[in-house]
């Protein structure tokens, strides 16, 4: 890891606090959040169904919606935090509501008064939630996942922040990474363990203190953080740019760098572009001088600088949509394989059996040993042999190569599954349990989590790397962005799937799951190719800078 236990806290220009002063308690606070919100999102399919009476695919499908908010809110944060308040009042502000969202799905497993009667899973008998109900249930998940989506991804660009040189932002990424999932793995286990086997109200009741002690330890290091002040709204510029090309629309093209307004002497910064690139041009009329003196009017003049931060957001625009179709796979991979565990053997031992809840914590272990395993071994090793590392788009690559073969294992796997019901004779029994270990998810799990090593940090430096400096907060939500679309893209699918074919019955020993998990595949595949296409002719904003640290040996 760069040697982190070396590392010495620095300053930062001007006095500037900041450094790894910062990093225990950002760590901790990253901790306390993750275990607060795992604690309630991994076992949320299973409360659902047993404690609410949803069917099966109805609570994957809410289950999808939860992730998809947690993941797609992020970018308001980002842009509050970027263009208002900054990254510290959106985080101390979410943990808050996170907080009271936690306590209201406390109180619906404490008091029996907020749930339906209990019956037997998959009775013609239960009875549904009362609109009372529904609407605490739904307000707690709305409050739980708006403050969780505060948090999760704005503590990223925070921690980035506190740091000047970009190896040492380089690792606390991947610390980052690291401490999110080794943190959703231990509430995916001993707290979903608790409110599998001694009560739900214990188990977020841990959820509740987590988030507690999560806050307190953000709020207790406020001394020493670097604070980033907002600049305003930075997509007003882009706006601005837009606004202003179209109204010059007539005005020819010069190839003289002076035509072009490059701000004010007191904004100007080594940063700044000097002259306009030859991509989308017609843009660049934006930044012309006009001799009516519009200077002061942003929305008829912009600067050269603000021009090419919007070329740069459509240069990356098309690698940004294969995130859309690299994650969908994956959410529907997510939801769908805790309803498979409730149908298999998930005993360890005599005794022991393994919460559902807990089955996407191979997704987590494999991530997280993956990316130990690549940043200690198997990238310097790389180096070593080829004098140069991996480049982020080749991480993200392999990342699109492995979650593909991971929906092909997975249809493998089910269509063994669906082979026992068959020869056990099972479809007549509701929700019937299968003789078929459920260590048989772990293979297609284990690859799934194999991809998220490469492509989940490769995204998040990537577009931390090539986003513009004024949106730094926002290049991390839009990773989140793009994994929340997905979520919300697997349930059209898994909706569009159950209207035109037998597929996805809410027994699921009645329907051809295996099918879905191919489809997933093809899905993948033709999205990968679309992102070998994209990346083949992608050029990193600033090529000489990443050149020079490739052959310094940063990982990039």
């Amino acid at each position: 890891m760069n040697g982190l236990a070396a590392a010495v806290p620095q300053a930062g220009a001007g006095g500037r606090r900041g450094g790894w002063i910062t990093f225990p308690f950002l760590i901790a606070t990253l901790t306390g959040l993750t275990l607060a919100a795992g604690g309630w999102v991994s076992n949320l399919i299973v409360y659902l169904i047993q404690e609410f009476n949803f069917k099966s695919i109805s609570a994957a499908q809410i289950y999808n919606f939860v992730n998809g908010s947690i993941t797609m809110f992020p970018i308001i944060g980002a842009i509050i935090a970027d263009s208002f308040v900054g990254c510290f009042s959106v985080i101390w502000f979410s943990s808050i509501i996170s907080l009271l969202g936690i306590l209201l799905i406390l109180l619906t497993a404490a008091f029996n008064q907020l749930r339906p009667p209990a019956c037997e899973n998959g009775s013609n008998l239960c009875k549904h939630p009362s609109q009372l109900q529904l609407a605490v249930l739904y307000l707690a998940l709305t409050l739980s996942s708006l403050g969780n989506a505060g948090t999760r991804f704005t503590i990223a660009p925070m921690g980035a922040d506190q740091f000047d040189a970009p190896e040492n932002q380089s690792v606390y990424f991947n610390w980052y990474i690291i401490t999110m999932y080794i943190a959703t793995v231990v509430s995916s286990t001993t707290i979903v363990f608790v409110e599998d086997n001694v009560s739900w109200t214990l188990g977020f009741g841990l959820c509740v203190g987590a988030n507690v002690i999560g806050l307190a330890v953000f709020l207790s290091g406020r001394r020493f953080y670097r604070l980033v002040k907002p600049k305003g709204s930075p997509f007003k510029s882009l706006a601005c740019v837009i606004v202003a090309a179209f109204s010059k629309r007539r005005m020819l093209l010069s190839e003289k760098s002076e035509d072009y307004y490059h701000g004010s002497d007191e904004d100007a910064t080594e940063t700044f572009a000097k002259n306009p690139t030859k991509f989308f041009r017609f843009l660049d009329r934006a930044a012309l001088v006009t001799e009516d003196g519009s200077i002061s009017n942003p929305w008829k003049q912009t600067t050269v600088q603000q021009v090419e931060d919007l070329k740069t957001l459509i240069k990356i625009f098309p690698l940004w949509s294969t995130g859309l179709f690299l994650c969908t796979p994956l959410a529907i991979q997510l939801s769908l394989a805790i309803i498979q565990a409730l149908t298999m053997d998930r005993h360890l031992g005599s005794r022991f059996k393994i919460p559902a809840g807990t089955i996407p914590v191979f997704i987590l272990l494999s991530t997280s040993l993956t990316i130990l395993l690549l940043d200690r071994l198997i990238f310097p090793l790389w180096k070593k042999i080829t004098t140069k590392p991996l480049t982020l788009l080749q991480r993200v690559g392999i990342g699109h190569a492995c979650t593909v073969i991971s929906m092909a294992v997975s249809a493998v796997v089910e269509s063994r599954r669906l082979k026992l019901v068959r020869s056990n004779n099972l479809q007549t029994q509701v929700n019937a349990i299968v003789p078929m270990s459920v260590f048989w998810l772990v293979p297609p799990l284990a690859l799934a989590g194999i991809g998220e090593a490469f492509h989940f940090p490769g995204n998040v430096a990537l577009y931390y790397q090539e986003f513009p400096e004024s949106l730094k907060s926002t290049s991390t939500a839009a990773i989140a962005m793009f994994i929340g679309i997905a979520f919300y893209i697997s349930n059209v699918i898994i909706d569009l799937i159950q209207r035109t074919t037998g597929w996805l019955p809410d027994d699921i020993n009645h329907g051809r799951l295996d099918n879905v998990y191919w489809f997933c595949c093809i899905m993948g595949a033709t999205n990968f190719a679309f992102y070998l296409v994209c990346s083949s002719v992608y050029k990193y904003k600033n090529v000489q800078k990443y050149e020079n640290r490739s052959n310094k040996g940063e990982m990039i």
